[in-house]
C-alpha cells in the first residue's frame, strides 16, 4: 500500500491545477490517458467550488481548413467538457469554444509547434 501512495504524490505534480492545457494528437480529439489525473483534478476542484466557471477553449494547428479546424477545436473541448461532467462537476459551470487555428501559442510550420497548438485550455473565472 505504501507504494501505491508514493506512486499517487510522485504523480499529483502533472495533476497539479495550476498546469491548465490539455493536448491532443494530429486530427484527434480523444483525450490522452497522460491526462486523466489532470482532468480528474480540475473536476474534483471545480465541484468542489459551485461558484466557479470554466471555459474550456479547443484549439487546433494550422493544418486543415479553418472550418475543419474550428469543429475539431470544439470536438476537443466538448471531450474535455465530457470527462469533467462525468466526474461530477455541473455543466452550467462548463462552457465551451473553439477558436481552431486562429490563437496559436507556437508560430512555427512543424510539428514542434503544431504539438503545442493542438490543445484545450481552460480558463478560470470566479476563483
Amino acid at each position: 500500500d505504501s507504494t501505491a501512495s508514493s506512486e499517487q504524490a510522485s504523480g499529483s505534480d502533472e495533476a497539479n491545477i495550476d498546469n491548465r492545457v490539455i493536448y491532443f494528437d494530429f486530427d484527434k480529439s480523444e483525450v490522452k490517458g497522460e491526462f486523466n489525473a489532470l482532468i480528474t483534478a480540475h473536476a474534483e476542484y471545480i465541484a468542489g467550488h459551485p461558484d466557479i466557471s470554466v471555459v474550456l477553449e479547443g484549439h487546433a494547428d494550422e493544418r486543415g481548413t479553418r472550418e475543419y479546424n474550428i469543429a475539431l477545436g470544439e470536438r476537443r473541448a466538448k471531450a474535455v467538457k465530457q470527462m469533467l461532467v462525468l466526474q461530477g462537476v455541473a455543466e452550467k459551470q462548463l462552457q465551451v469554444i473553439s477558436f481552431g487555428e486562429e490563437r496559436p501559442v507556437a508560430l512555427g510550420h512543424d510539428e514542434s509547434a503544431w504539438s503545442l497548438n493542438r490543445r484545450v485550455e481552460l480558463l478560470y473565472s470566479g476563483e
